[in-house]
């Protein structure tokens, strides 16, 4: 992020999100650019709840259905992608570098990710049977973990 609290026009994904975002008619508010900055910090997984708390902390007038439709835009637009925690919250990965699944232990709570060449075999098999194609950034695989398996 910049001094003045803009984010780095040398990332050129994130200094396209204004224009792009007015390409969809959208007015580029206080707002949006407060919740583009948060998410540019971002590293990882974010809730929503998580991000409108960050927000908030830039700007307590933050609106959560603002922070909410513009996550979608910003999905749309391939900026962030979503999928869901073992609990069903949805949690947003900022610029995800490759295309991953994820695994989730109900006992301890621990979350890893699934690169595309661990799940290249189910993936395959689900095409193969039953003619379904995987969308792997929705993959979320619940269980328990080595570690707690073993207890």
């Amino acid at each position: 992020m910049q001094p003045n609290g803009s984010t780095s026009a040398s990332d050129p994904t994130w200094a396209s999100v204004r224009t792009r975002l007015r390409e969809r008619g959208l007015r580029w508010t206080p707002q949006r650019r407060v919740l583009v900055d948060v998410l540019a910090e971002a590293d990882g997984h974010i809730s929503s709840a998580e991000l409108v708390d960050r927000c908030r902390a830039q700007d307590p007038q933050t609106i959560p259905s603002t922070v909410y439709r513009t996550l979608d835009v910003l999905e749309e637009l391939g900026v962030i992608r979503h999928n869901h925690a073992a609990d069903g919250r949805e949690e947003f990965h900022v610029m995800p570098a490759t295309e991953h699944g994820h695994l989730h232990c109900t006992s301890c709570g621990g979350s890893w990710d699934i690169e595309a060449s661990e799940a290249h075999e189910l993936v395959r098999s689900l095409d193969r049977h039953r003619g379904f194609a995987v969308d792997l950034s929705h993959l979320s695989v619940v269980g328990l973990c080595r570690a707690c398996a073993k207890t």
